[in-house]
């Protein structure tokens, strides 16, 4: 079956169904895909192509000389790609040699009645008659072909009978081209304000654009009218508006508070859109009084999608009421200039409102994220590691690898439990007197050949996915946990860097890459390694190496890796104190524990203490990280993967200047090295809170680090702000990361290289390089997103069954730490949650405090300051909050049936809490934030038991592709850290 571009363009999630296998896809088809669908979708027709399990093939046809086909003059567009695509389906035809027949599935009437009875052995089809007669009993294709057809047959109906349009049309191509060469238009992205999403876009300028047009801030976009049918991540075309007509942003906290405009800033609009971001999004179906009162037998139905961001979606469809209580997915198809709404069709369901499992899928959608079974081919690549056929080193590889088994004392520093153990330490005396230094990481490439099913596979992914109650891996289990793993008392393959330090200033005097063999002598837990630091020797009994020793022999062994950590930590302290001079920052992130009471039911959330051995194991991955980084750059300048981090842009830091300013410090933005200074500075000896929120705030306004392929921008970009480093790159985390496999094939070439060897690995050219940074980076950004809403999803499901006026854990101490025109910010130390707290509600009350601390709503009016904020009754009672002002705040969850669920925060008195912080910090029974997540599934579990409603595990399917379970297999807060550990801007956005 070979489709037409039509097809292709309209049919794609149909094709994508794994019954349909062996499809031919021309070129020509895949180009109309690129030029007239976008990026997105563009991108699901090469995962489909990449995907053995289709067993799809492209046929280059334009470059094949037989099936060439120049466009005549005066043909359209449309006719020379179907007659391109019927002449390639008749070559291939003949060069089958007549023996099989080609059925070609166009939607173009005309080419079905010229070409339908042309060629003997090759048919013409429409897809509903392919679907029809030779998938008869795929009934899901068939039902959504009838959507997809009926949505095509109302969006021509009203076209056929709209006179008026609801907006300009878009100017063509080649004017928006000529407008941003000579600069009447701006390009860039749009991007829409959650909160304020029907009247507030701004365009963030990209390109040339950023350069050429002299402004120092995004365009504001006022009005959907102004927004022209793009859609939030459109890559537009802008005119800007005359300096009268400029207004401001505003500074409300929600949508429904009226407008509070800041000084006017550019405002434009937009006339054209480059690149559509369309894709599948998550929608709810109105209520079933909404869907009643548009009349029994209504087709069209606007559906509400889970984004905020998103405008409403026109859907034909007769199963309203039937999917009201459900989440679907739908796409989007076109936006006519005479709708309000675009037009799109169903796609499928993902499952109930307020599920669990339906709540994750659609996060998963939302984030485009893919989390389909590793493929039999992909697992075939595997190596086995079975009790029968247990895997052993190769003698060709002891041959060719430094081999550390018997020389060095190799240990691993990683959460309890952790399965993915990628990294791994040795520190050692030499015979000079000096010490080695070896930090040593899973050898990840040697098992993932460049292009094969798994890399492929890998690529596509480009990192582990961590969620709340469970992850899914870039790399099957058998690697990722089991061979590549460098678990204790076993063999495994490493690369390793070792530095020769100087003994007593711990200077590195020489260093060394290889691929090495190793095996560890301890798999210690960071606690256990935080006590044996602090001289605890007590805690051996739970590191299970030491278990059955003799006194003699645990005695020895004890004291020799007692020597490994502190000389370690030593190391450490005096590398980050280096980079801390150099301006290093030492930026907070939110982390919590968990205690729960006797009963075993959550009692408390506690801020979680870090521990100095986080600090030694993330300092030995930063200087692995940046020597590495040093040796590709040098090996191959223009064609290595580096991560920067540029300086911020110093109007972000005005916030944060005015914060500080209000408890009388001073906070110096100019470098990395006078922020890292002044922030050291800002304590507060009364409140320890202080300096927290003021380098939290620090790290909202840094700049995201971005991966890049080193030919693309000058050596002076290369820099990285946040850990003060000239050169940094990730090396250090193969296992979950598919930019450290690059890295790894790049340090092995550029050994090769040395060696004067010829270099195996197949490198990427800047160009490639390039364009494989831009996917890592978004399906990074999509990893931080989709984490950030699962932890959103289970603390409003651990808080949704609680009743806020009656329960004691709703009830917390919060600091305030931002004003706004009608509210504040506030932070939940206890929690870890941050939100925004109302002083004016919707009916226009405002809040007053009594003298003993409690609030209500009044009449009144608000007047903001810079540094406070006061409401003031009609009655004459005033209160005023301050920056930094303890208050008593009440968390209970803000549902919703259409978007995600929220965190509502209302302060009922102007007081601290009557629990101090200090005893939160000095309770002793602390466990893992999992038991949170454990709780709130435990929950869901038994509700569903309740309602008998039957919940399938395919353990059959787990087994085979080693693909995690729902269940829990980290905690999420300890993924955090061992990820912060592993590279220190994940956490904080460096």
């Amino acid at each position: 079956m070979i489709p037409d571009w039509k097809v292709v363009q309209d049919y794609l999630e149909i094709l994508e169904f794994p019954e349909l296998k062996g499809i031919i896809f021309m070129q020509t088809a895949c180009q109309a895909v690129q030029h007239q669908r976008g990026r997105r979708q563009y991108n699901k027709l090469r995962n489909l192509l990449k995907d053995a399990r289709h067993d799809c093939v492209l046929f280059a046809n334009e470059f094949q000389q037989s099936c060439y086909l120049p466009r005549e003059r005066g043909e359209s567009m449309e006719k020379w790609q179907s007659r391109s695509i019927y002449n390639a389906a008749t070559w291939y035809y003949h060069h089958c040699q007549d023996r099989m027949p080609i059925v070609m599935v166009t939607e173009d009437e005309e080419a079905i009645q010229q070409y339908g009875s042309e060629t003997e052995g090759v048919f013409v089809i429409s897809f509903k008659s392919y679907l029809d007669n030779f998938w008869p009993d795929l009934k899901a294709a068939h039902e959504l072909c009838e959507s997809i057809l009926q949505s095509r047959r109302e969006r021509e109906n009203e076209s056929q009978e709209s006179h008026g349009k609801e907006y300009p049309e878009h100017l063509p191509l080649e004017v928006l081209e000529a407008g941003i060469k000579s600069g009447r238009y701006i390009q860039g992205t749009l991007s829409v304000n959650k909160h304020r999403a029907q009247i507030e876009a701004f365009v963030r300028l990209q390109g040339a654009s950023s350069k050429d047009s002299g402004l120092v801030s995004d365009i504001l976009i006022h009005g959907m009218k102004a927004r022209n049918r793009s859609i939030h991540g459109d890559v537009v075309v802008v005119e800007l508006l005359p300096k009268n007509e400029w207004k401001g942003r505003t500074t409300a906290l929600g949508e429904n508070d009226g407008e509070f405009p800041s000084e006017p800033m550019p405002t434009g609009r937009v006339v054209g859109i480059l690149q559509k971001n369309w894709r599948d999004y998550v929608v709810t179906f109105p209520s079933k009084e909404e869907v009643q009162s548009q009349g029994k037998n209504a087709r069209k139905i606007l559906v509400i999608p889970w984004d905020y961001r998103i405008p409403k979606i026109r859907i034909s469809t007769q199963q309203a009421e039937a999917l009201q209580d459900f989440r679907v997915v739908v796409r989007i198809d076109s936006w006519e200039s005479t709708s309000m709404y675009p037009s799109g069709h169903f796609v499928r369901v993902l499952g109930r409102i307020g599920d669990l499992e339906g709540e994750i899928a659609t996060i998963l959608v939302e984030n485009s994220i893919s989390v389909v079974p590793f493929s039999e081919a992909q697992m075939c690549e595997m190596p086995v590691n079975t009790t029968e056929n247990p895997w052993k080193v190769s003698s060709e590889e002891e041959r060719e690898r430094k081999d550390l088994r018997k020389t060095h004392l190799v240990f691993s520093i990683d959460p309890r439990g952790c399965e993915d153990v990628d990294d791994a330490f040795s520190v050692r005396a030499l015979d000079n007197g000096n010490l080695e230094l070896g930090v040593h990481i899973a050898d990840v490439t040697h098992f993932v050949a460049s292009h094969s099913y798994i890399d492929i596979e890998a690529r596509t992914r480009a990192t582990t996915y961590y969620l709340a109650d469970r992850r899914y891996d870039m790399l099957p289990s058998i690697l990722s946990a089991d061979v590549c793993s460098l678990l204790g008392g076993v063999d495994r393959y490493a690369v390793s860097i070792m530095w020769e330090l100087d003994k007593t200033s711990y200077e590195i005097k020489e260093v060394w890459y290889s691929r090495t063999i190793i095996r560890s002598a301890y798999k210690l837990f960071y606690e256990a390694a935080q006590k044996l630091l602090d001289g605890n020797v007590d805690i051996v009994d739970d590191i299970p190496e030491f278990r059955d020793l003799d006194e003699k022999s645990r005695q020895a062994k004890l004291e020799e890796l007692l020597w490994a950590i502190r000389k370690l930590t030593d190391i450490a302290r005096h590398i980050r104190a280096k980079r801390y001079q150099c301006g290093a920052l030492e930026l907070e992130g939110v982390e919590v524990r968990i205690q729960l009471d006797e009963k075993k039911n959550i009692h408390d959330l506690i801020p979680k203490q870090p521990l100095e051995v986080h600090e030694t194991v993330a300092e030995c991955m930063i200087l692995a990280n940046h020597w590495v980084a040093k040796k590709i750059w040098e090996s191959f300048p223009h064609q290595a993967l580096l991560r920067r981090h540029p300086p911020p842009h110093q109007e972000f830091f005005s916030e944060l200047r005015e914060c500080a300013k209000a408890k009388g410090f001073f906070i110096d933005t100019r470098s990395n090295k006078a922020l890292a200074d002044s922030l050291d500075n800002a304590n507060d000896p009364n409140d320890p809170i202080v300096n927290w929120l003021l380098r939290s705030m620090a790290t909202q306004a840094m700049s995201n680090a971005l991966y890049f392929s080193t030919g693309s921008c000058a050596e002076e970009e290369f820099h990285h702000y946040g850990l003060a480093l000239d050169k940094y790159t990730h090396f250090t985390s193969p296992i979950r990361r598919y930019s450290d496999i690059i890295v790894h094939r790049l340090l092995m070439a550029a050994i090769s290289k040395d060696k004067k060897m010829e270099i195996k690995e197949d490198l990427f050219s800047n160009k490639d390089l390039e364009e494989l940074c831009r996917h890592i980076n978004n399906r990074n950004r999509a990893a931080q997103h989709s984490q950030k809403q699962s932890t959103e999803l289970f603390q409003c499901m651990y808080f949704k069954d609680k009743d806020p006026e009656t329960e004691e854990r709703c009830i917390s101490d919060g600091v305030i730490y931002s004003i706004r025109t009608n509210g504040v910010l506030v932070f939940i130390p206890r929690f870890g949650i941050k939100g925004a707290a109302y002083l004016k509600n919707k009916d226009g009350l405002v809040i007053s405090c009594s003298p003993d601390g409690h609030s209500e709503w009044k009449p009144g009016s608000l007047q903001r300051f810079q540094n406070k904020i006061t409401s003031t009754t009609t009655g004459g009672e005033s209160v005023t909050f301050h920056l930094f002002d303890h208050v008593t705040v009440r968390l209970s969850v803000q549902a919703s049936r259409c978007h995600s669920d929220t965190i509502r925060l209302e302060i009922i008195s102007n007081k601290p809490y009557m629990m101090p912080d200090t005893e939160l910090f000095q309770q002793s029974s602390l466990l893992l934030k999992s038991d949170l997540v454990k709780e709130v599934t435990r929950s869901v579990e038994e509700a569903q038991l309740a309602q008998e409603v039957k919940v399938n595990v395919i353990e059959k399917d787990y087994q085979k592709y080693c693909q995690t379970k729902g269940r829990s297999l980290y905690t999420l807060l300890e993924e955090i850290r061992d990820l912060a550990l592993l590279d220190v801007s994940n956490s904080y956005g460096i």
